[in-house]
């Protein structure tokens, strides 16, 4: 057995049973798709590297036969693999990743010319309706070539889907690994999101005090974007408005900052929520807040008194502003037996789809127990990590 099955799912199953032809061109950024096939085997893919000539000059088969345990494809044979594996057949691969593209390539598959063993395998895909995910990788004059920005819009008017370059000085450099993974587990994954708008609202809020200090409360924000991540996965059109904490967000997810609960408001005037066809509140955001002091408050005296003043709700607002979409409330309480109770209280008086009850215990770390409460009073409780119970909260929303 190869060993390359030590790392297969070692990360998630969303691209398990999925068969990806790997197609290399002879752009130097072809060093790269050792690291790239290994990260879609550790989601659960089998990979069939295809190589043009030119790029056995910058990185040998062998090096990709040992990253993905399967012999690269140089040329075709009778063994007719174009057809065999891309062809109207009764088990075809699942998709065509190009990656890195070469100009000369990404023009000749616009022009129907099958030179090439990835130009032949791109034919053959189109015609067989199976998707295609075409990664540029070339020099920025090359990239801006206003000839070969057309043959792109050809291709993606013919349903053929291009992850932009990370545009770097004279370079149009492969996007990272994460976001052509992300892209990949979007394309040919469990699609039961498609075309849905996602809000995510996650993390905390800070409330000045003065104009140095804030009050502010120690949500990480990591459940909005394990949630964000799985909906974008499942085919998902998302945006996820994030409050002010250190937990990584991937470059794939579409990102809005903000800062108090004044920039959530304002987030609320600017954006129409009636386009949202799902709404997660998971963020922590101040039930109090401060009257802000001017300047500095010193820091000699014997005491200080900060006078905090209760918040409108904007779950409530949401509502209002977004009558149709399904709406998911969260509520955190310190004991266990007050989560029901409380969570069922919040979703009626807001008139809720789902409320998700945890305890603080929850807080800052990678693991929760949660309780899905639903319109009937009914719930369902779960325990693992963030990125699971993510997953799990999507399939009892859905």
């Amino acid at each position: 057995m190869h060993p390359v099955n030590d790392i297969r799912s070692t990360k998630s199953n969303f691209l398990k049973n999925k068969t990806i032809i790997l197609g290399v061109t002879g752009s130097i950024a072809s060093v790269e798709t050792i690291k790239l096939s290994r990260e879609l085997i550790r989601h659960g893919a089998k990979i069939i590297p295809a190589m043009t000539k030119s790029a056995t000059k910058i990185i040998h088969p062998d090096s990709l036969w040992f990253a993905t345990g399967v012999k690269p494809i140089v040329e075709l044979t009778g063994e007719t693999e174009h057809v065999s594996l891309l062809g109207k057949v009764k088990k075809p691969a699942d998709l065509l990743l190009i990656c890195p593209a070469t100009a000369n390539t990404i023009s000749k598959i616009a022009h129907g010319i099958d030179d090439t063993v990835v130009t032949t395998f791109a034919t053959t895909a189109i015609g067989s309706k199976i998707p295609i995910i075409i990664v540029p990788a070339m020099h920025l004059s090359m990239y801006d070539h206003k000839i070969l920005q057309k043959n792109i819009e050809k291709l993606e008017k013919n349903s053929i889907i291009f992850i932009k370059p990370e545009i770097s000085k004279n370079k149009a450099k492969l996007p990272s690994n994460e976001k052509i993974v992300a892209n990949v587990i979007k394309t040919i994954g469990k699609k039961d999101y498609k075309n849905k708008k996602i809000l995510i609202i996650g993390g905390p809020t800070r409330e000045p005090i003065d104009d140095i200090r804030v009050i502010t409360n120690l949500s990480s924000g990591k459940t909005a974007i394990a949630i964000a991540k799985n909906a974008f996965f499942r085919g998902g059109d998302i945006e996820l408005w994030y409050g002010p904490a250190k937990s990584y967000v991937p470059s794939y997810i579409n990102k809005i900052d903000f800062y108090s609960l004044k920039d959530v408001e304002k987030l609320l005037q600017k954006k129409n929520l009636k386009n949202y066809d799902y709404i997660f509140i998971c963020a922590a955001i101040s039930d109090y807040i401060p009257t802000k002091k001017k300047g500095k408050i010193q820091s000699k005296k014997d005491e200080i008194n900060i006078k905090l003043k209760p918040t409108k709700k904007i779950i409530s607002k949401i509502r209002t502003l977004s009558p149709k979409a399904k709406i998911v409330g969260f509520k955190a309480e310190e004991k266990q037996k007050n989560i029901k109770e409380k969570s069922l209280n919040l979703l009626k008086q807001n008139k809720l789809d789902f409320v998700i009850g945890n305890t603080i215990s929850g807080f800052e770390k990678d693991t929760n127990e949660i309780w899905i409460i639903n319109k009937d009073g009914k719930s369902i409780s779960k325990k693992g990590n963030k990125e699971k119970l993510a997953s799990y909260i999507l399939d009892k929303v859905k």
